[in-house]
């Protein structure tokens, strides 16, 4: 089982949901502030980080960025571009654990991020 926490500024209540689906009995999901988020995850009490908001990075992920570090912290989704399957679990393959993306491309990102977690 896998424990993901969701932080960012946008539809986490959405976004907990579809992770739940994609997820099943597979991962435990939590939603919190920013920094209780981050904190959770930089305490190892969670796995990965996820949140969206209109940049993908801005709101999704300043505060990983700033506790956790660039190396850690990958946005999937921009106003501008979406990565797609391949590119997704290139980041997750490479040892990402925080990832923006943004509100509109929650659904698409998700369906690819939740699996590429699972198998990692």
């Amino acid at each position: 089982m896998i424990k993901i926490v969701i932080g960012g500024q946008l539809n986490k209540q959405a976004i907990e949901k579809l992770i739940k689906e994609l997820g099943g009995s597979e991962v435990e999901v939590s939603v919190k502030s920013d920094l209780e988020a981050v904190m959770a995850l930089k305490n190892k009490q969670v796995d990965y980080y996820v949140g969206a908001c209109e940049t993908g990075s801005g709101g999704a992920l300043a505060m990983a960025l700033a506790l956790l570090g660039r190396d850690n912290c990958v946005t999937l989704a921009s106003p501008s571009k979406v990565k797609n399957q391949e590119e997704i679990l290139a980041e997750v393959a490479s040892g990402k654990i925080a990832f923006g993306f943004t509100a509109p491309s929650s659904v698409s990102v998700l369906k690819a991020l939740v699996p590429a977690l699972l198998t990692k």
